[in-house]
C-alpha cells in the first residue's frame, strides 16, 4: 500500500505557513507521511487570485496576530509574541534562494532547502531577524552553507531560480491555492484533495488515514 503524501506550498512571510511547516516537520503524526515542501511567492499567488492581503482587511489584521499565537500555543510551536519588523516583508529574495536550493536538491544534494527553511523560518518567526533584507539573508545562508556555497546560491537565485519560483507559484494556483498554507494531500488509496490552513490539519489526518492523538494541540482540531 502506498504511503500517504502531502505537498505543502509555503512562503516564509506567512505565520501560518511557518506553523504548518513546523508541525509537519516535527509532529510524530506525520512520520508515516511523505511530505514535499514547495516554495512559492505568496504575493504573486494573491495577485493571481485577486485576493486581498489579510493585513489590509480591517479587524482581520488584528486577528492574524491573535490566531497565530493560539495555534503556536496549541502545538508548542516556538514563535515571537511580537510581530517581526516590517511585517509583511517582501520575500522574493528568500523564496528565490529557496528555489535555487530546491533545484540543487532535485539534482545532487537533497535536503539543503529543508535546512535553509528550518533556519530562515526560525530566524524570522522566533528571533524576529529581518531575513528579507538581502545582506541579512546572505549572512544567514553563510551560517548554514559557508560563503562559497552561499554566493552560488544567491547567483542562482538571481538567475534560473526566478523562473522556478514563478512555476512553483503557478503550480500552487493550478492546484487550487488562494492563500497559505496550502496542502495537497494524497491518501493510500490514491485519492487527492487540497486543504487550506493550520486549522484543517484534523481533516487532513482523517483524509490520509493516519492516527491522530487525542491530546495536546490535536484537541483543537477535532
Amino acid at each position: 500500500m502506498a504511503r500517504p503524501k502531502i505537498t505543502l506550498y509555503l512562503d516564509t512571510v506567512s505565520p501560518f505557513a511557518y506553523e504548518a511547516y513546523y508541525i509537519l516537520r516535527n509532529d510524530p503524526v506525520f512520520k508515516s507521511v511523505d511530505v514535499t515542501y514547495v516554495p512559492i511567492f505568496l504575493g504573486g499567488l494573491m495577485n493571481k487570485c485577486g485576493n486581498t492581503p489579510p493585513i489590509q482587511i480591517k479587524n482581520k489584521d488584528k486577528w492574524i496576530n491573535t490566531e497565530r499565537l493560539r495555534w503556536a500555543s496549541h502545538f508548542n510551536i516556538p514563535i515571537t509574541h511580537e510581530m517581526p519588523p516590517d511585517f509583511p516583508p517582501l520575500t522574493l529574495h528568500i523564496m528565490r534562494a529557496a528555489c535555487a536550493l530546491q533545484q540543487d536538491d532535485d539534482n545532487t544534494t537533497p535536503d539543503r532547502m529543508i535546512r535553509a527553511l528550518d533556519h530562515l523560518f526560525a530566524r524570522y518567526w522566533v528571533d524576529r531577524a529581518p531575513t528579507h533584507q538581502p545582506d541579512v539573508l546572505k549572512e544567514e545562508l553563510v551560517k548554514i552553507f559557508g560563503l562559497q556555497d552561499t554566493e552560488k546560491i544567491l547567483k542562482d537565485a538571481a538567475g534560473p531560480a526566478k523562473k522556478q519560483l514563478i512555476e512553483n507559484t503557478d503550480l500552487a494556483f493550478s492546484e487550487g491555492a488562494f492563500g497559505l498554507p496550502w496542502m495537497v494531500c494524497t491518501n493510500s488509496k490514491g485519492e487527492k484533495e487540497g486543504f487550506w490552513g493550520v486549522d484543517h490539519l484534523g481533516q487532513i489526518v482523517r483524509f490520509l488515514g493516519v492516527q491522530r492523538p487525542g491530546e495536546g494541540g490535536w484537541k483543537a482540531v477535532l
